[in-house]
């Protein structure tokens, strides 16, 4: 962000180029040149050489010699990393969580899992669907940032945007899935009402444990 708090040109590219990355107008493994990403992302040429670098850094694109850059692939190794990166920080967000989260989050959290859940069970509608995806990367991103620790919320994020091009495969949230993910974070949540720290993290590292292996199709 700028100091006057509004974000600059190449933040805007930044977030633009997600957009269209979640939107699937940028498919992993795809090569693009700079001006095909002035063209899907709709910035300027001078925002998007500013990007570059920072995609470069967080992974999320390479350069290949005489092909131009590439967005980053879907394989096995980029599952693993990356749920196994999510694990260790979720593990100790769980227990920080489990141990400070105020009474009145835990309970507003878990109320908003019980309301979806009941709906889910009358039917998934597109807009439920939508609701039940936002909740859940919302909940996850509220124990991360619970931790106070900026550099760690900072690298969630971008495994959180590997996770989410995974997720354009095999685990996104589908219709059949909402129910099974909200069954999940009860488990989580009730642990947490009941600052249960091996409940909790038993409850997390298996919902990791079912994303990652419907990521890897085991």
């Amino acid at each position: 962000m700028s100091r006057m708090g509004s974000p600059t040109l190449r933040e805007k590219a930044y977030e633009a180029f997600k957009e269209r990355l979640f939107s699937r107008d940028i498919r992993p493994g795809q090569f693009l040149s700079q001006r095909e990403l002035v063209a899907v992302t709709g910035m300027p040429l001078g925002a998007i050489r500013e990007l570059i670098p920072r995609l470069e850094a967080d992974g999320l694109i390479k350069t290949v010699p005489q092909r131009g850059m590439q967005v980053a692939h879907v394989d096995i190794d980029l599952i693993r990393n990356a749920f196994q990166l999510r694990l260790i920080l979720e593990r100790e967000a769980t227990v920080e969580f489990c141990r400070n989260a105020p009474d009145e989050l835990v309970s507003r959290l878990r109320e908003e899992h019980v309301s979806v859940q009941r709906e889910a069970e009358k039917g998934v509608t597109p807009e439920l669907l939508e609701r039940a995806q936002h909740m859940d990367w919302m909940f996850h991103d509220t124990m991360i940032d619970s931790m106070g620790n900026s550099l760690i919320s900072s690298v969630y994020r971008v495994n959180s945007i590997k996770i989410r091009l995974i997720r354009q495969g095999d685990t996104r949230m589908l219709p059949e899935l909402v129910t099974s993910v909200m069954r999940e974070h009860m488990r989580i949540l009730d642990a947490l009402v009941a600052r249960d720290e091996r409940a909790a993290l038993e409850a997390i590292e298996a919902h990791i444990d079912v994303a990652r292996r419907r990521a890897l199709g085991v």
